[in-house]
């Protein structure tokens, strides 16, 4: 089967639930579509988080889910044993393919950091046709030398700022074009000093937005989420943080990005209100652009793999005992209780002595218990501090963050 409908067909599969002529199958089939291109050109998780919550350590092998390949290249870091990613979409593949390769092709670091802290370099495109494509595998060679648009070949969105490209750079775009309308700069934000600044700002220019009745009406359109990789029937568990309304949801995420962290270490507001990190290069990264983690990510980069499959389905096929770490983002949102019995079965077979399994849902409550079977369930202890993991998720967008300890 050709790689393009094998991408589908695993999309269909993951995302819908509904009768295709109904609303929400409709807006299923859309949203699947959409994530057939390059969604995150970042993941928007917290690497940080994840790795103080799976308690990683040397030569652990991790299997995680990959989307913009931040998090699996941070774990790099932890000196695993092995990260073993999935991901659906054959963008994120090329996305995370063209990452491994570029820590061992590039020269050093600081070329490594013009790729993808700067990502805006008119010369990264000649880093690539001389360093990363003659080690690249051929199916990701073709993806990044393909016309996109108006684009030569879509290696040139790293000459013309990559994370303003994607669906959620996209989103990301059109927020500030309404935010401008609007009257709202965000160059003071960033210039904040202090948090009592940075909280200032949200109280005097971003609360008003969310009593905007254009935004709230926008908001509550299930596909003006699209962008921001809400699937349907996410959209709805988020809603009900907010008693059936996004709006008060999206207004305390927002307020969480912006507020409960400094702007110096926060990276992902960065990248909300800059569009890319910051422009000198002296701001928060992940911890794999970090200068100072470089060596360890070149160094381990030969241990990192990736593959456009079903996560089950991958699992399927690897060995018993096998895995210490899983990080499933929050693609169990997304799942019936059919494919989370199924996904849940195959972690607890792969699953290590002490293994650990981490994953974030759009509401707050863990959404596990009564919908995979108690048998299998009581297999795993659900680990205290949870909560405080949560609280020190930068990224802010998700209503949980949970870890799963296996008993054996």
């Amino acid at each position: 089967m050709p790689q393009t409908n094998l991408a589908r067909k695993q999309l269909s599969g993951a995302v819908h639930q509904n009768r295709a002529l109904s609303r929400t199958g409709l807006q299923e089939r859309a949203f699947s579509r959409l994530f057939q291109g390059l969604v995150y050109a970042q993941i928007w998780e917290d690497p940080v988080v994840d790795m103080k919550g799976l308690a990683l350590q040397p030569g652990d092998n991790i299997v995680c889910i990959a989307s913009g390949g931040c998090n699996m290249m941070s774990y790099l870091t932890a000196a695993p044993g092995s990260v073993t990613a999935v991901d659906l979409s054959p963008a994120h593949v090329a996305l995370n393919r063209l990452k491994i390769a570029s820590a061992t092709a590039l020269p050093d670091q600081a070329a490594f950091y013009d790729f993808f802290g700067h990502a805006d370099r008119p010369g990264n495109p000649a880093l690539y046709d001389r360093y990363i494509a003659p080690v690249l595998d051929p199916v990701s060679r073709t993806w990044w030398e393909a016309r996109q648009g108006t684009l030569p070949r879509r290696i040139e969105m790293f000459a013309r700022g990559f994370y303003r490209f994607g669906a959620l750079g996209r989103f990301i775009t059109a927020m500030h074009h309404i935010s401008r309308m609007a009257g709202v700069d965000y160059r003071p934000f960033l210039a904040s000093r202090t948090m009592e600044d940075q909280r200032a700002f949200f109280d005097a220019q971003m609360a008003p937005l969310f009593e905007n009745r254009l935004i709230r009406v926008l908001a509550r359109r299930r596909a003006s989420l699209f962008g921001l990789g809400i699937p349907p029937a996410q959209f709805e568990k988020l809603a009900l943080d907010g008693g059936g309304d996004i709006v008060p949801v999206l207004r305390e995420r927002t307020r969480k990005l912006m507020c409960d962290f400094p702007i110096s270490d926060n990276y992902f507001a960065w990248a909300a209100f800059n569009r890319g990190y910051r422009d000198d290069g002296t701001g928060p990264v992940p911890p794999y652009l970090d200068p100072a983690n470089y060596d360890a990510v070149r160094a381990y980069a030969p241990l990192a793999s990736i593959v456009n499959r079903n996560l089950t389905d991958m699992l399927a096929d690897r060995d018993e005992d096998s895995t210490q770490a899983f990080v499933l983002l929050d693609a169990q949102d997304w799942m019936s209780d059919a494919q989370l019995t199924a996904l849940w079965t195959q972690i607890t077979r792969t699953a290590a002595s002490g293994a650990r399994v981490l994953y974030r849902t759009g509401g707050g409550p863990d959404i596990l218990p009564g919908r995979v079977p108690d048998a299998l369930l009581a297999r795993w202890r659900y680990q205290p501090g949870c909560g405080q993991l949560w609280a020190e998720d930068r990224s802010a967008i998700y209503g949980g963050v949970h870890v799963y300890k296996f008993r054996g």
